[in-house]
């Protein structure tokens, strides 16, 4: 079966989806929840980027068009890594909605709109399976400043626009796997 998602801009009315995103089981990666102050300030950022102009960075949420449900988020910002100005992407996916596809729809659905990078931590190899999935390169292993100042052992996954790709439209679970080089 096929896995399609609809990617509407974040508002302010999707702080709810913020705060679910910011439970334990959410931010086991990403160094744990936020404080209530950070979360406001990254709703008002997500909300400042939704109303930018698109080739500045966007933060969408995700529906499953299936069951009509926002199931998560995904988004891209600009950031200087290596000396040059690239795309981060980010993306989450509620608990509930894990397994089916919807990263993968997601990001493939937001590479539309950018050219990106992607640092997903060594240790998580689900969102790595989702980078490989979705057409990016794997660049290899880099120490990766997250949150800022901390530095993370990630993967830096890209993906460049007009490479040559296989769309990702019908997804199917599979076994999460490490990334090759």
């Amino acid at each position: 079966m096929e896995t399609h998602v609809r990617l509407e801009p974040w508002s302010a009315g999707d702080f709810w989806l913020l705060e679910r995103e910011n439970e334990p089981a959410m931010t086991e990666f990403l160094g744990g929840p936020e404080p209530a102050a950070k979360l406001l300030d990254r709703q008002r950022r997500y909300e400042a980027l939704s109303a930018r102009e698109p080739a500045a960075g966007r933060m969408f949420r995700i529906v499953w068009t299936e069951r009509g449900e926002s199931v998560g988020s995904v988004g891209f910002w600009e950031r200087e890594w290596r000396g040059e100005q690239v795309y981060e992407a980010g993306w989450g996916i509620l608990p509930e909605f894990q397994g089916h596809g919807l990263a993968v729809a997601a990001l493939t659905g937001l590479l539309a709109h950018v050219r990106v990078h992607a640092f997903p931590g060594t240790d998580h190899p689900a969102s790595n399976a989702v980078c490989r999935r979705a057409g990016f390169e794997y660049l290899g292993d880099v120490d990766f400043e997250y949150p800022p100042g901390v530095p993370h052992p990630s993967c830096d996954w890209r993906y460049r626009v007009g490479r040559p790709q296989d769309p990702v439209t019908a997804v199917t679970p599979v076994d999460p796997v490490t990334p090759s080089g």
